[in-house]
């Protein structure tokens, strides 16, 4: 059995469920694909930046498992800490599963379809297959939204040169004494990993602490990292623990569009580089795909054309920005530790513009850098 669609998406997660929401509000018949049947769980620290929720015109309250007006910023072994606070949720916390659904949800409320438990084995001539079921698909635009693996970019035919980087995430309940202390706010704790940093999300009764590390060629040791984390945050007894292991892509594909396949989200490549956030860019690549389509009237080359141009114009130069400022944020730590000494704060605040969706990282950042160092140094 064959069915048609103008645009088939495979993947259910912010990128390609916020796709399907706004293809569907625009009336151009979609199906969102997913392997699994949801909700399921998905791996992911789950802090929703500000610059993503306010993406979002509906109401989320319903799954939001906190929100925090203030982030905490620290640098281990050394006397730093920023405390920036705004009048808006900076972060909010969500579970992916809940998150997700209710992405997918508002689809559906709008004539989207979802096709569930659907591994898709092959595609051919833009029909897709599946490996579970007779069904193939058809559409004249596919969008390929799997994450960060994306088997299904492989299936597709992509090149893949993104810098996919390691994390490790502990889902922890702690003792109420503990969970008190740790839940009133977001931390970040630079350096808690080599290259890297460290999180401590609170949820609603429980808390997500994890390690990332930016650097792929430093010496890996993740569990080891998050242990002495988890035990410079203070937690020494462990209730239940659930442990994963991922990666998150922070440079873009070199190619994002191959035939009439298209990808979005982690796997386009488009988390932040410096602090490896992917859910805002996600939604955004989600809503930036919908624009293009439309505008293309579901055409694959006039797509492509109007796709490139915005993610080449609202994605990219920032992603490219964030490249070169994580480089040396992680990897220059002495100049790095320096700068944030005298002007952490102007930092912290900056960072939280970039949370808000009111500013992007600096184009002109060495420039600025030199002129801070030598102005420090002057009077030393």
């Amino acid at each position: 059995m064959k069915k048609n669609y103008e645009v088939a998406i495979i993947g259910t997660g912010p990128s390609g469920a916020f796709a399907a929401y706004n293809l569907a509000k625009k009336g151009i018949s979609t199906v969102v694909i997913d392997k699994e049947t949801l909700p399921r769980y998905k791996i992911c620290g789950g802090g929703l930046v500000y610059r993503g929720r306010k993406m979002l015109d509906f109401d989320i309250d319903e799954i939001l498992e906190g929100q925090f007006n203030q982030v905490d910023i620290f640098v281990k072994d050394k006397d730093v800490h920023f405390s920036p606070e705004r009048d808006l949720p900076v972060i909010s916390m969500v579970m992916r599963d809940s998150f997700d659904e209710l992405l997918v949800k508002k689809a559906q409320e709008f004539g989207a379809e979802l096709l569930q438990n659907s591994e898709v084995k092959s595609i051919e001539n833009g029909v897709l297959k599946f490996a579970n079921s007779e069904l193939e698909i058809e559409a004249k635009i596919i969008v390929i939204a799997d994450g960060a693996l994306s088997p299904v970019s492989k299936l597709a035919g992509f090149k893949d040169d993104r810098l996919l980087i390691p994390a490790l995430e502990y889902e922890i309940e702690v003792p109420k004494e503990d969970f008190e202390k740790l839940s009133k706010s977001v931390r970040f704790d630079i350096d808690a990993a080599p290259f890297g940093y460290g999180w401590c999300f609170p949820k609603n009764n429980h808390l997500s602490v994890g390690v990332g590390v930016l650097k792929t060629k430093a010496k890996v040791k993740l569990k080891d990292y998050c242990e002495t984390y988890m035990k410079d945050l203070g937690i020494n007894t462990i209730i239940s623990e659930s442990a994963h292991g991922f990666v998150i892509p922070i440079t873009p594909r070199t190619d994002l569009v191959k035939d009439n396949c298209f990808v979005i989200g982690d796997a386009a490549g488009f988390a932040d580089p410096i602090v490896a956030e992917g859910i805002s860019n996600a939604l955004l690549s989600g809503k930036i795909i919908a624009e293009a389509i439309a505008e293309g009237n579901s055409e694959v080359e006039k797509t492509k054309e109007v796709y490139l141009q915005k993610v080449n114009e609202r994605l990219i130069p920032e992603l490219k920005i964030g490249i070169k400022l994580a480089k040396f944020f992680y990897e220059n730590t002495s100049i790095r530790n320096l700068f944030l000494k005298k002007l952490g704060p102007l930092a912290a605040e900056r960072l939280t513009e970039v949370f808000l969706g009111n500013a992007t990282y600096p184009s002109d950042y060495k420039k600025k850098l030199q002129e801070k160092l030598k102005m420090t140094f002057s009077w030393m």
